[in-house]
């Protein structure tokens, strides 16, 4: 996937360390299988394949078929903000199979039975239980104009997931007119689907407050959206808890 993902579990008993150093390989197993059917860099990767109509869909491994049809779902509720279908170069749904990867990996550690479990895919941050067995996890959001500061840190249950072009430069595109252009800053989206955060995240912050108006009425996703004039907005419910000067 071209980036690090870290594991972290927390608990104040001692844990199994056998149970724990398994969760994790089976975790990293998951994840570089997932890498492997899916990456765009890799030229004999099943997607990879598939770009340049060597094989059809059918020939593809099923998690392929089944990320591409969630990809679809994501696409419709985007407004058409998100789509894998064109990409340059051809089809590409890296901005839904990082979150959805990290949400599969946490499904491996939590046999851990940590109190609190959390994976990050650069940002896509996947996450079960509470850091003290009680109080929510609180994730900061990077300022995209300082990287090395927050712009404000919020409380999490299920998963997060944050987009800009502040850190990779210009690698989003606008679906409708195939230009490589942002309308925010940043954007972050939480829910209970962290592919679908991913997704959505990359679709707002392209569309701006279109897809805003699409995430709005998503009931259980909320987003905050990081403006290039350094403002920054909510949606109703989304649960900021601290805010930065930008």
């Amino acid at each position: 996937m071209g980036t690090v993902v870290t594991f972290d579990l927390f608990d104040d008993r001692v844990l199994n360390d056998h149970v724990i150093a398994r969760a994790f390989r089976n975790a990293a197993t998951l994840l570089h299988e997932i890498d492997r059917i899916f990456s765009t860099w890799k030229l004999e990767s099943p997607m990879s394949r598939l770009r340049r109509s060597e094989i059809d869909l059918g020939e593809t491994p099923e998690p392929l078929r089944s990320v591409l049809q969630q990809c679809l779902v994501a696409k419709d509720i985007s407004g058409g903000w998100f789509d894998p279908w064109s990409m340059p170069g051809g089809i590409d749904p890296t901005g839904f199979v990082k979150g959805w990867a990290a949400q599969e990996a946490l499904q491996q550690l939590l046999v851990a039975g940590a109190s609190g479990t959390i994976v990050n895919a650069a940002g896509d941050i996947a996450l079960d239980g509470s850091p003290d067995g009680h109080s929510p996890f609180r994730i900061g959001i990077v300022n995209p104009f300082n990287t090395a500061s927050l712009a404000g840190v919020v409380e999490v249950s299920t998963s997060i997931a944050t987009s800009g072009a502040y850190e990779r430069g210009d690698h989003l595109f606008n679906p409708f007119s195939g230009e490589a252009t942002t309308a925010l800053a940043s954007a972050t989206v939480s829910g209970a689907d962290l592919g679908l955060c991913d997704a959505l995240a990359t679709a707002l912050v392209v569309g701006g407050h279109d897809v805003r108006r699409r995430i709005e009425a998503l009931d259980g996703y909320e987003a905050m959206l990081i403006g290039y004039d350094k403002s920054i907005e909510c949606t109703s419910a989304f649960g900021l808890v601290e805010r930065s000067a930008l």
